[in-house]
């Protein structure tokens, strides 16, 4: 990508600041640039981050399936499927978001004492 020249800063009279003003080219680059941008941030919040839950030996079965069906407001025949998931294979996905709610689901099974993660599906 070939690098923006500066712009040609303007002082306008009376006024302490100044102005800049960008070339016909300029201003079609940096809308280019700018689609680019907005692609991205709409990629990277389509992109689908899965919760994992993993096994610890401080939290009871009840108390997990307990916290799935508060957090992730699953009916409990699918959170003690995904606990027994989590106590037999050591670990579980519990939930395939995006990036912020997949970071919202994870601080709160946090903050009930479970060994929360997520990762790239």
């Amino acid at each position: 990508m070939k690098s923006i020249p500066p712009c040609r800063p303007i002082r306008r009279r009376g006024e302490g600041r100044f102005i800049a003003v960008l070339s016909r080219a300029q201003a079609e680059e940096s809308t280019e640039t700018d689609v680019q941008v907005e692609s991205k941030v709409e990629e990277a919040f389509a992109r689908v981050w899965n919760v994992l839950v993993w096994n610890d030996p401080i939290n009871t079965m009840s108390y997990v399936t307990f916290v799935f069906q508060k957090v992730l407001k699953m009916d409990k025949a699918t959170a003690e499927r995904h606990m027994l998931e989590v106590h037999h294979k050591g670990k579980s996905i519990v939930a395939g978001e995006n990036r912020e709610k997949a970071e919202f689901f994870v601080h709160q099974l946090q903050a009930f004492g479970l060994q929360a993660t997520m990762e790239r599906a």
